[in-house]
């Protein structure tokens, strides 16, 4: 962030992208991505096709992995302790209920089309239907 930009201010910078789905060609990109941590030997290689690592197993950014470990966190920061129903059950719908979250998004959907960039393609909803072991 420069000094002219405030936290939460939207800085575009050279960003551009894709708005068609149809306009990507995936042919074009690597059949696989890597990732690694700081701190940590492990490098994970993921088959860019399935979202997977080379032995078959999910990988540690997946959202699944990243919500579990987001949920375990909370749950020893928090101290309000959650009643029965409070708790989502399904992705979407912890991803629905928070609220801030969806505002912000949604401006920066908006700020995208204002500055020409064209609309944000949306995953296809059952990538967000899983239930969340909590």
């Amino acid at each position: 962030m420069n000094e002219r930009e405030t936290p939460g201010q939207l800085g575009l910078g050279n960003a551009s992208g894709v708005s068609d789905a149809e306009a990507r060609q995936p042919g074009k990109s690597p059949p696989f991505s890597m990732n690694w941590v700081v701190g940590s030997a492990d490098l994970e290689i993921i088959n860019a096709t399935t979202g997977r690592r080379s032995c078959g197993g999910p990988s540690r950014l997946c959202k699944h992995v990243l919500s579990a470990r987001w949920a375990r966190l909370y749950g020893r920061l928090s101290t309000r302790t959650p009643s029965p129903g409070d708790t989502p059950s399904m992705y979407c719908e912890a991803k629905l209920g928070a609220h801030t979250y969806q505002s912000v998004k949604q401006q920066l959907f908006k700020a995208f089309q204002k500055a020409g960039l064209g609309t944000w393609v949306r995953k296809p909803p059952e990538q967000q239907q899983f239930l969340l072991t909590l």
